[in-house]
């Protein structure tokens, strides 16, 4: 009895030592443009949306994390820009006791799933503000995200091998 007690004692420290927590979310930077000007009120416009996502991840002390998803949204009617917006929504994250492979995990995809309402939020408003129909962006699948850019990895890396061992 008391062997499994101390397990259990150990396993609940070491869960203690695991600590994800969300410090602070912000915006760290916006721009909307309307290159066409008055003309995108003037015509009627077919919109095609485009949808750029990326994230940079900044190591700000041992624990500390500064995450910033930069979202860009391009609405064009033909080859003309009717509108084009990006945001930088930042968040700052207290990350510690992760292995590295949950580490990684946690940083591309927990902290964006996190960022990404927010960001969402900030897209619609400054659309309604420019007078354009409100903008309801797709949730976005960061763990299918995250798994293909692992397998992008590998698939390079693998091919960079092959081509080293062919070179010699």
């Amino acid at each position: 009895m008391t062997e499994e007690n101390t397990g259990n004692a150990v396993a609940n420290e070491e869960r203690a030592e695991n600590h994800f927590a969300m410090q602070r979310i912000y915006l760290k930077d916006l721009s909307f443009e309307t290159p066409m000007g008055v003309e995108a009120f003037q015509r009627e416009v077919k919109p095609q949306i485009g949808q750029e996502l990326s994230t940079k991840i900044e190591q700000l002390d041992e624990t500390h994390f500064e995450v910033v998803m930069t979202l860009t949204i391009t609405v064009k009617d033909k080859d003309d820009v009717v509108f084009l917006t990006e945001v930088h929504q930042a968040g700052i994250f207290m990350v510690k006791g992760l292995e590295k492979a949950q580490m990684a995990h946690v940083l591309n995809v927990l902290c964006p799933a996190t960022l990404y309402p927010y960001a969402r939020e900030v897209v619609d408003n400054v659309v309604v503000k420019g007078t354009f129909p409100a903008l309801m962006l797709p949730p976005v699948n960061f763990d299918a995200l995250f798994a293909q850019a692992l397998a992008e990895r590998k698939a390079k890396q693998d091919e960079q091998a092959s081509e080293s061992e062919t070179a010699h």
